[in-house]
């Protein structure tokens, strides 16, 4: 009986001193669903730091085509003032490219005009001649205003620094102060453009 007590003493005591249940141990090992949780946050957070660049990347490539659109628009529009310009230097050479022949003419309309002014048209001796320096002048002339060519022939008109130059002033109480009273000599526009102005007498007060 003595022995049989020991035993179970010795049961007893071993089972003191026995290690942890199974119960214990469990315990100290981690929760399965709290591991499930934390990969479910970090691929939360890889993924959301995964949109973060990939929305980085969209912004900055939406950057560098509006950068390339504006260049390409810029492009489009010098193109055109380009093409504009040329286009507006070409109209331009066309309707003054007869300036300087116009020049170089007029002073043969000055001189058939002189001519006109200085023969005695009364004479019968002269009448030939005056009708041909007439029908020459008259030629001249409508050749002129068939390429786009106005005289300028201000007599009675204000006087206009734009289109006149005066070479002279005269005192006269009958006319306004600044009238063109003569002409010495007719001015001419091409297309609007003033080749030559009028040489003029212009009136002042007395």
């Amino acid at each position: 009986m003595a022995r049989e007590r020991s035993e179970e003493d010795q049961i007893k005591e071993g089972a003191e001193h026995a290690p942890a249940t199974d119960e214990g141990v469990s315990a100290e090992i981690e929760d399965p669903s709290s591991i499930e949780s934390e990969l479910a946050e970090e691929a939360l957070r890889e993924e959301a730091e995964g949109a973060d660049a990939l929305h980085e990347e969209i912004i900055k490539l939406q950057e560098q085509l509006a950068a390339h659109k504006d260049m390409a628009l810029r492009a489009q529009a010098e193109e055109q003032n380009a093409r504009r310009r040329a286009q507006q230097d070409i109209e331009r050479a066309r309707k003054f490219a007869v300036e300087k022949l116009l020049q170089d003419l007029l002073p043969v309309v000055d001189n058939l005009e002189r001519a006109l002014a200085t023969i005695d048209t009364a004479d019968e001796a002269n009448k030939a001649l005056v009708e041909g320096i007439e029908l020459t002048h008259k030629s001249f002339v409508e050749t002129l205003t068939k390429n786009a060519v106005e005289v300028v022939d201000p007599a009675g008109e204000p006087f206009d620094p734009e289109l006149h130059q005066a070479m002279t002033q005269v005192s006269n109480g009958e006319v306004e102060p600044n009238t063109v009273l003569d002409v010495f000599q007719k001015g001419y526009r091409l297309n609007g453009r003033l080749v030559r102005p009028a040489m003029v007498v212009v009136s002042k007060a007395p």
